[in-house]
């Protein structure tokens, strides 16, 4: 009874006026941006995250959670019609849903993202509301050492999960750990790393680093293909709906989407671009229907179950967020810098502290997820037109947002600058094939660690083994080191590169 009347709270805080109002703009805005070619839910998030420095705590974190699964439903519209995908997580979404719509089938695969993602949504939302409290509980029994332990072993799940080399994926979480080192130690007061560069002195803004890795990375990135690479989706949606068959094969190919998403988003690194990639994987495996389409060439449920899947997964990633404090992708990582930032200590404290914005944040989720439905259905003939803007009108715009915003921070130019470096870094990046969220999570769960650690050896005056006496503590650590043993042999290293191929 007492999950009832904790919504019961949270749907009294998300439907007051301001409160729909921020969750209709942050869906319309998340969907608008993350419908464009290449700018996922982490830039999405980054460009937009100062609009909410001057809001209330709970309408900027609706407001963010809102952009963070527009931007999701918004990259599946940009891979069916544009043979592109908006964000990560969409990859295999591309493969039948470009298929689809170059028959003519366009519309029953965005209607089959969209219910799909709204399902899952919802489950995924509702288990987050099941298990967030019964979480919190045990998260009050973590000392330093626990934390300490806990996020070493979300960096190595990081790692793991990441796309791409681990080796690669293991410096970007180095980099971003001595990223979150420059600045004046807390305990000495003495600069770190900062060149004798004075603006350097409060460290380097994360929304800096987000903007320039993921943002003017991206439109770099985007800017170095040639404008005829660029494929534009110019026919006509007909026939939203999908036909009876379509779904008799997309329910269960949803239902299976959405329990591997729920599962999967809780891991830390790629929880969702996990769950799309092994939802397809599930699909190609299970028999095709006499007369069903064969994967690759149109098949509905080669849409419906990555997009379940993406969607569940990005609702249960705010279980570790909300409960423990410990972001397990790079979204949620922004999450904690828009929290911090509204002077909220993310973790067990806020259900307790602050029940409103907890639960209400919760509530707020299925009205958003409702709120796309109604959005991105009958609207897909703007998003259409929409992605037919030229990049040359486009990006400028976008670039010019990322400077305000970043300037509106601290009214400092020198994150200007530094911006455009990290936009440069970024490219490179991607140049190289490093993933960049790792970096993101290792910048934000740096401190803390450092933090946790000193706080652990404190207080047992210099003693390291407190890591392993203490059994909650050890056991963590030795599943972090259990994670990264199995990972590193040849016939899983060997499995892990197949699941990350997207033919």
């Amino acid at each position: 009874m007492e999950l009832f009347d904790n919504l019961a709270l949270g749907f009294g805080v998300a439907f007051t006026a301001q409160n729909l109002l921020y969750a209709f703009i942050g869906c319309l805005l998340g969907t608008l941006i993350g419908v464009l070619p290449g700018i996922g839910p982490v830039a999405t998030i980054a460009m937009l995250l100062p609009a909410t420095y001057a809001l209330p705590p709970v309408a900027a974190l609706i407001m963010l959670a809102g952009i963070y699964y527009g931007a999701q439903y918004g990259g599946s519209t940009t891979a069916i019609l544009v043979n592109l995908p908006g964000e990560s997580s969409s990859v295999v979404t591309v493969i039948d849903g470009y298929q689809m719509a170059r028959k003519g089938r366009a519309g029953p695969a965005l209607a089959a993202a969209g219910l799909g993602s709204f399902f899952a949504g919802c489950v995924g939302t509702l288990i987050l509301a099941a298990f967030a409290a019964p979480l919190t509980e045990v998260a009050f029994k973590f000392g330093p050492a626990e934390y300490f332990s806990l996020m070493i072993l979300g960096l190595i799940g990081a790692v793991v999960l990441a796309s791409g080399s681990l080796l690669k994926a293991l410096a970007m979480i180095v980099l971003g750990l001595l990223l979150g080192m420059v600045g004046t130690d807390v305990n000495s007061g003495v600069p770190r790393f900062t060149f004798d560069i004075p603006e350097l002195s409060d460290g380097i803004s994360f929304v800096v680093i987000a903007m320039g890795v993921f943002g003017y990375g991206e439109i770099i990135s985007n800017l170095s293909q040639k404008e005829e690479h660029r494929e534009v989706f110019t026919g006509k949606v007909q026939g939203l709906m999908p036909t009876k068959e379509d779904f008799k094969n997309m329910v269960p190919a949803v239902l299976r989407g959405t329990a591997l998403g729920s599962a999967l988003g809780i891991l830390p690194g790629g929880g969702a671009l996990l769950s799309a990639f092994a939802a397809y994987t599930i699909e190609k495996k299970t028999k095709l229907k006499p007369g069903e389409v064969p994967f690759g060439q149109g098949n509905i449920r080669g849409v419906a179950a990555p997009e379940s899947a993406n969607n569940a997964g990005s609702q249960t990633s705010f279980i570790p967020l909300l409960t423990l404090g410990i972001p397990p992708n790079a979204v949620m990582a922004l999450m904690v810098g828009a929290m911090t930032i509204h002077n909220i200590q993310p973790g067990p404290q806020v259900m307790t502290s602050n029940p409103e914005l907890f639960w209400g944040l919760i509530a707020s989720m299925w009205i958003g997820n409702l709120m796309l439905i109604i959005l991105n259905l009958p609207l897909i003939g703007i998003w259409i037109k929409l992605l037919t803007v030229p990049y040359r009108w486009l990006f400028p715009a976008i670039v010019l947002f990322c400077a305000v915003g970043v300037y509106s921070t601290n009214n400092n130019t020198f994150d200007v600058w530094l911006v455009a470096l990290f936009g440069a870094v970024g490219y490179v990046f991607i140049k190289l094939g490093m993933e960049p969220a790792p970096l993101l999570l290792g910048f934000i769960l740096g401190p803390m660690m450092e933090e946790n650690l000193r706080r652990a050896l404190l207080l047992s005056r210099g003693d390291w083994s407190v890591f392993v006496t203490r059994p909650l503590s050890a056991t963590l650590l030795a599943l972090a080191v259990a994670l990264l043993v199995v990972v590193m042999m040849p016939s899983i290293k060997s499995k892990r590169e197949e699941a990350f191929v997207e033919d």
